[in-house]
């Protein structure tokens, strides 16, 4: 299977992942007494040390996160034969990020509004609104249900131009992979977490064509489970 390569821009992170590396190295006997692979700050204080609404508005630099996300990609690539296995890998590796990040938003929003989902529609504005606004900076570009009596389960997010697919390049013998199955990973943790299990899958909807102007359109397909339709018909009989 070809290697993916990340794209110009993110290369700032390469330079300073070297740097780390020379630093850990250069520490000398110094370091080697503590547990290999963890490095502490010299004020003792951690991520874990800073209050949850502080760094709220903080944003991650896009060469930082390029060089970060192509390392994920290159070493899920490397321990799968394929590349369903390969967004499998992605969607797993997204998967936790989502549960974590619903009760992270929910704690950091205001008292009055601080209300978990209570039904499909509204955790998807959820998702649509509050998780792509803190992923990306911005919301999803479309939020749609299926048109078909047969698959009433299904919803559709989407994303005209995935960030997870900027510094991506896909050999064209992996054209078919979308990296974004990453981010259905963690839509999928956001409504397991929210107790309304589903399965997310990245679908590649844009075309090919010169002068398409959304090349890279992804469509997120939220198809959930049996149980939460049932609940929300309860639901609905009750109201």
């Amino acid at each position: 299977m070809s290697h993916l390569l990340a794209k110009p821009g993110g290369g700032g992170g390469q330079n300073a992942g070297a740097k780390d590396q020379q630093s850990i190295v250069s520490g000398g006997s110094s370091s080697a007494s503590r547990e290999a692979g963890l490095r502490y700050p010299t004020n003792g204080k951690t991520i874990y040390h800073r209050p949850l609404n502080r760094s709220k508005t903080a944003e991650l630099s896009q060469a930082s996160f390029a060089y970060l996300f192509s390392e994920m990609v290159s070493y899920a690539q490397k321990r799968v034969t394929g590349i369903q296995d390969l967004e499998k890998k992605l969607n797993l590796q997204g998967h936790p990020i989502g549960l974590k990040l619903l009760d992270l938003l929910l704690i950091r929003e205001p008292p009055r509004s601080q209300t978990r989902p209570l039904n499909i529609i509204s955790l998807l504005h959820f998702i649509k609104i509050n998780v792509w606004q803190h992923l990306f900076g911005r919301q999803a570009n479309g939020l749609e249900k299926s048109s078909s009596a047969e698959t009433p389960d299904e919803y559709m997010i989407i994303d005209n131009e995935p960030l997870v697919n900027a510094y991506i390049s896909v050999p064209r013998e992996m054209s078919q992979l979308n990296c974004a199955a990453y981010v259905a990973g963690i839509i999928e943790g956001v409504c397991d977490g929210a107790a309304f299990p589903a399965r997310v899958t990245a679908h590649t909807v844009g075309g090919k064509e010169e002068g398409e102007m959304w090349p890279g359109k992804t469509v997120f397909l939220v198809k959930f489970q049996p149980e939460v339709l049932e609940r929300e018909a309860l639901i609905g009989n009750k109201g």
